[in-house]
């Protein structure tokens, strides 16, 4: 119980506009991933940006189980195994970034579409993290479960042998 194990793995590009350039974001993340993409929508009105309120700006994945050591393999294989640790947040969590999504294998450059970069963040949690998202008998998660930053960075190096800077 008290091994960390990645819960999922959430894959996101921000385009910033609607149109054919957040559909081909959306062709190539599902090629990537092999799932369904899910649009994200802007919250607020940014005329400088030009983005309208519920304006769809970017599209998601989100992996879990295999499918989510998998691609978290791939992915960190393209950062070559190298992370910093302000990238890991104090609960755990980690986030990095990919610029070209051509890095992955089988993708290759079309001047029609572009490159495109990707957000990839990781939650990784202990098993019985559960009992606080439950509906019935909803409790909290004690201080001795919790997982730290710590816990994570040793975690990583572990399984993934990521080095941390």
């Amino acid at each position: 119980m008290r091994t960390p194990v990645v819960e999922k793995v959430v894959v996101h590009m921000g385009v910033g506009e609607s149109g054919q350039h957040l559909v081909d974001a959306e062709g190539i993340l599902g090629e990537i991933t092999g799932q369904t993409v899910i649009r994200t929508y802007s919250k607020r009105t940014l005329p400088a940006f030009g983005i309208k309120k519920n304006e769809p700006i970017g599209c998601k994945v989100t992996l879990r189980s295999d499918s989510a050591e998998e691609f978290l393999k791939t992915a960190l294989n393209i950062v070559e195994s190298k992370l910093r640790s302000s990238q890991f947040d104090k609960y755990g969590n980690v986030a990095f970034g990919i610029e070209e999504h051509t890095d992955f294998p089988g993708m290759k450059y079309d001047p029609q579409i572009g490159i495109f970069g990707m957000d990839i963040n990781v939650v990784v949690n202990r098993p019985g993290y559960r009992i606080s998202k439950r509906r019935i008998v909803k409790r909290k998660i004690p201080s001795s479960h919790r997982i730290t930053k710590e816990d994570t960075i040793a975690f990583f190096k572990d399984k993934y042998s990521v080095e941390v800077i």
